[in-house]
């Protein structure tokens, strides 16, 4: 796997800097200062293998060991999209430190515990693959859908982001990936439009990596900035980058055809720059998406759904059997489908329990509404019971 990296005409911080193809630009150029002084120098991770980090220099790719800033935070890790700040020479090298992340996009792990995997960072564009292979499966879309909205809040999670206070924001964009296995263009067609009702305003894009369709308005897409593809096995994230790289770079086999899901052929995280401008974040299939303090992305990711709630009887409403609730109302009416609802209470119960095991006011208000909802059953079980004496 191959690094190029750009003639270093001067040291200006930005348009010139030998790492700009790597994203570096006049904000990390400020945040690293201080570490000027302290005789660092600066690159950016690529890949991260067992306490080792390949990290991409002004001089070239080298291997550094990540000993001094092992932490017992396991999303303070170093994770690929990271700009480090490293000793200028030696055998070995060691990452010092980790500038402040601007995006960080976290699931929850598959432990039975509280704790977050950071995936990728500091990323401009967040593209979620779905393949056209086989049928979509929405509310798996939906739980994308809602990390990815949550990034911008992933930085802050750490303590980290821009020290302007101002949130970045990644844009999001689902690929409908293998769309020249669709029979034809309508039904193309209505499976966007499927899409874009439970992702509001984010692009969807079908694209095809063997006909090339779509690929030139998203390589348009993450010819600036930092992108990262997410998907399950088989959603064809490697391909793609293939197409994008020009170049077998990334090693890809045939998904199964009885589901579509693939091997993880992609075991690592990879940062890759592109021919035309920008850098691409590979990664492995997921086989689990959980949430991880994602409530403000499950509320974009269901606005409707959050818009009628706005307009319920009772501030507190749980929409199950309040009168003069509006969502309930709509879901009579045939305006809100049921499985989006369902979905949005399932994704909102699990954020609230992953949120609540850290977090004691959240565990007490947990408590404090089941205890409400105990009493309400008790009363009405009597209720009935008076009324069959």
């Amino acid at each position: 796997m191959s690094f190029p990296l750009s003639p270093a005409a001067s040291s200006h911080p930005s348009a010139a800097h030998p790492l700009t193809p790597y994203g570096w630009d006049e904000h990390w150029a400020a945040a690293f200062s201080p570490h000027t002084r302290q005789g660092l120098v600066p690159g950016r991770v690529v890949r991260v293998d067992r306490g080792q980090c390949d990290v991409i220099t002004a001089d070239g790719l080298v291997r550094a060991d990540t000993a001094f800033v092992v932490p017992r935070d396991p999303m303070r890790i170093v994770c690929t999209g990271d700009w480090a700040a490293l000793d200028a020479d030696g055998d070995p090298r060691f990452v010092r430190t980790l500038l402040p992340r601007r995006t960080a996009f976290v699931r929850s792990t598959s432990s039975q515990r509280s704790e977050g995997q950071v995936l990728a960072t500091n990323i401009d564009h967040i593209a979620i693959c779905v393949s056209l292979a086989v049928e979509l499966d929405l509310g798996r879309l939906e739980r994308f859908l809602a990390l990815a909205l949550s990034s911008s809040a992933g930085a802050a999670l750490l303590g980290d982001g821009p020290r302007t206070g101002a949130e970045h924001h990644p844009q999001v964009i689902v690929l409908l990936t293998k769309a020249d296995l669709v029979p034809d263009a309508v039904t193309v067609t209505h499976l966007v439009q499927d899409v874009e009702a439970i992702a509001p305003g984010v692009q969807v894009l079908p694209v095809s990596s063997t006909t090339g369709e779509g690929l030139d308005v998203f390589e348009a897409v993450v010819s600036g900035g930092t992108s990262v593809l997410l998907g399950i096995s088989g959603a064809g994230k490697s391909t793609l980058a293939n197409t994008l790289l020009g170049q077998d770079v990334m090693e890809v086999r045939a998904a199964r055809a009885v589901d579509g899901k693939g091997r993880h052929t992609t075991t690592t995280r990879n940062l890759l720059v592109l021919p035309h401008g920008g850098v691409l974040i590979d990664t492995p299939g997921l086989r689990g998406v959980g949430l991880f303090d994602a409530e403000a992305g499950v509320g974009e990711v269901f606005a409707e759904i959050e818009e009628l709630a706005a307009g319920c009887r009772f501030h507190d409403c749980s929409h199950t059997v309040e009168p003069g609730c509006a969502v309930l109302g709509a879901l009579a009416d045939g305006t809100l489908p049921e499985r989006r609802l369902d979905s949005y209470r399932k994704l909102l119960r699990e954020n609230q329990r992953i949120v609540a095991k850290t977090d004691a006011r959240v565990r007490s208000e947990i408590l404090r509404e089941w205890k409400r909802k105990g009493a309400e059953g008790r009363a009405a079980m009597q209720a009935k019971r008076g009324r069959a004496r």
